[in-house]
C-alpha cells in the first residue's frame, strides 16, 4: 500500500486529506495520514472575527479525528519536528497536556509519499518587543486570547474608579493587510457592542480608538488599488485611524515606538504584518527554502531535492512563469493546489507523468463586517477586475466558506446546513462576551 503523509490540517492539508481518504481510503490501493498539532480545525480567514468577538469559534471548528473517521483517513496527533529523507521518515516531537503529562510519544512516521501542507506563522521581522507585548492571528487560540484581552481590558477600565488612561482602550493592529483591515472593521462594532451591556464608565468617542498601522505606502498593498481606496473611505467613515507609510520600531506594554520617532499609546496591540513559513522548515532535511522558510517546489508542486516530497499552501514557494514573484500565499492558492495534488497523487500511483499547476487569480474580497464588503471578481477569467461592493460582495465572500465547507463535507450537507442555520438562530449577545 502507498503511504500518502500530508503535515498540516489548515485548509490545503484537510481538503486534501479529506478528498484522498474518500478516494483511497476504503481500498488496499494508499493509505492517508494527516499529521496535525492541533486538535480541531477552524478556516483561517476567520479569525479575526474570533478575535473581535463577531463569532463563537467553537460553532464553526471542525473535530479533526472525527472528520478523518467519516473520510477514511488516519488523524495523527503530533508535530513534525524533523525529516530523514534517506530512510523515507518524519520524526514527531512527544505532545504533553497542560499539567506536563504526556499524551503522545516522540515517534517516527514512515511515508512514500509526503506532502507539506503547514501553512504560514505571522512575520514580525525581528522588531524589539513584537513577541512579547503584540499577539500574532496565526491560530484560533490567539485569536481566542486576543479577545479575552480585549473584554478584560473593558471590564477592567470600567472598574478602576478613575478616568480611562489614554491609549488604555486604543487597539493598534501593525498590518493593514486583508486580516488587519477586517479585524479593524469588526472591532470598531464590536468593542461598541461590549461596552453597550451596561460598561457606563467608558464613552467609546472618547475612550476607544481603533489604529490601523502600515508601513506601505497604502493599505492593502497586495489588492488592487481601487480596492484599496475604497476600503480606505469605508474605514474613515466609522472612525479607524489609518497610519500608512509608517513603520513600526519597537512594540512595549503602552504602545508602540514608530520609525521617524513618534508613539502611539496602546495596550492592545495585534502583529497582523507578513507572513514566512515555520521555523522548523528552514533547511529541514536538506531540502531548498528561499528567505522565509518556504519550501521551494517545481511547478508540479515537487520539492526540488526530493520528488517524493511535495509542498501546497502558504508554506510552498510555487513558481509562476512569466513572473517573479511566486504564487501569493492566499486562501484560494491553497485551495486550488489541494485541488491539483488530487490529480498529481492518481498520476503518481499510475506511474504517470506529473501535470504543472497553475494559479488562476479569481479576484479578491475584503469583509468589513456588517459595514460593507468589497473586492474584485473573475479577474484570472476575464483578463480584467470587476469591482463589486454591499450586498452581492458581501454574498461572494461567504460564499468562499461555503466552498471550503462543500470539500469537507459534500455539497449537499453543506447547503442543508446553510439553509437550517437562517432558520434556526436563538437570541444571544452580538458579540462574545467571554
Amino acid at each position: 500500500m502507498h503511504r500518502i503523509v500530508i503535515v498540516g490540517g489548515g485548509a490545503a492539508g484537510l481538503e486534501l486529506a479529506t478528498r484522498l481518504g474518500k478516494q483511497y481510503g476504503r481500498g488496499d490501493r494508499a493509505g492517508v495520514t494527516l499529521v496535525e498539532r492541533a486538535r480541531t480545525h477552524l478556516w483561517k480567514p476567520l479569525l479575526h472575527a474570533v478575535a473581535a468577538g463577531a463569532i463563537d469559534r467553537s460553532q464553526h471548528e471542525l473535530n479533526y479525528l472525527a472528520q478523518a473517521h467519516w473520510n477514511h483517513f488516519t488523524y495523527c496527533f503530533g508535530e513534525m519536528v524533523g525529516l530523514d529523507r534517506e530512510i523515507s521518515e518524519i520524526e514527531l516531537g512527544a505532545t504533553f497536556d497542560e499539567e506536563g503529562r504526556e499524551i503522545t510519544p516522540a515517534r517516527r512516521l514512515g511515508y512514500d509519499t509526503l506532502i507539506m501542507a503547514v501553512g504560514s506563522v505571522t512575520n514580525d521581522f525581528g522588531t524589539p518587543g513584537a513577541a512579547e507585548h503584540a499577539i500574532p492571528l496565526e491560530t484560533p487560540d490567539q485569536a481566542a486570547r486576543f479577545n479575552r484581552r480585549l473584554i478584560n481590558a473593558c471590564l477592567r477600565a470600567n472598574a478602576q474608579g478613575e478616568p480611562v488612561r489614554p491609549g488604555q482602550l486604543h487597539v493598534a493592529i501593525i498590518g493593514a493587510g486583508a486580516t488587519g483591515t477586517e479585524l479593524a472593521a469588526e472591532l470598531h462594532r464590536t468593542v461598541r457592542a461590549v461596552v453597550a451591556y451596561g460598561l457606563d464608565h467608558i464613552v467609546p468617542e472618547r475612550d476607544i480608538k481603533i489604529i490601523l498601522v502600515e508601513a506601505a505606502p497604502r493599505i492593502l498593498p497586495a489588492l488592487p488599488e481601487r480596492i484599496a481606496d475604497e476600503t480606505m473611505r469605508l474605514l474613515r467613515e466609522i472612525g479607524v485611524e489609518v497610519r500608512a507609510g509608517t513603520r513600526v520600531a519597537e512594540v512595549r506594554a503602552d504602545g508602540i515606538v514608530l520609525a521617524d520617532g513618534g508613539f502611539l499609546p496602546s495596550e492592545l496591540i495585534v502583529w497582523a504584518a507578513g507572513v514566512k513559513g515555520p521555523d522548523f522548515l528552514h533547511e529541514i532535511g536538506g531540502l531548498e527554502t528561499n528567505r522565509i522558510n518556504q519550501l521551494v517546489v517545481e511547478q508540479t508542486l515537487r520539492t526540488t531535492r526530493d520528488p517524493a516530497v511535495f509542498a501546497i499552501g502558504d508554506c510552498a514557494a510555487c513558481p509562476q512563469p512569466g513572473r517573479e514573484q511566486p504564487v501569493p500565499p492566499r486562501a484560494q492558492a491553497a485551495h486550488q493546489m489541494a485541488s491539483h495534488m488530487i490529480g498529481q497523487v492518481a498520476r503518481i500511483l499510475d506511474d504517470k507523468p506529473l501535470e504543472p499547476f497553475v494559479y488562476r487569480d479569481f479576484g479578491s474580497l475584503v469583509s468589513l463586517g456588517e459595514y460593507s464588503t468589497v473586492g474584485s471578481l473573475m479577474g484570472g477569467l476575464l483578463g480584467r477586475s470587476v469591482f463589486v461592493e454591499g450586498l452581492f460582495a458581501r454574498l461572494m465572500y461567504r460564499s468562499l466558506y461555503q466552498m471550503h465547507l462543500a470539500a469537507l463535507h459534500g455539497k449537499a450537507p453543506t447547503l442543508w446546513r446553510y439553509w437550517l442555520s437562517l432558520f434556526s438562530q436563538r437570541p444571544a449577545p452580538t458579540v462574545k462576551l467571554h
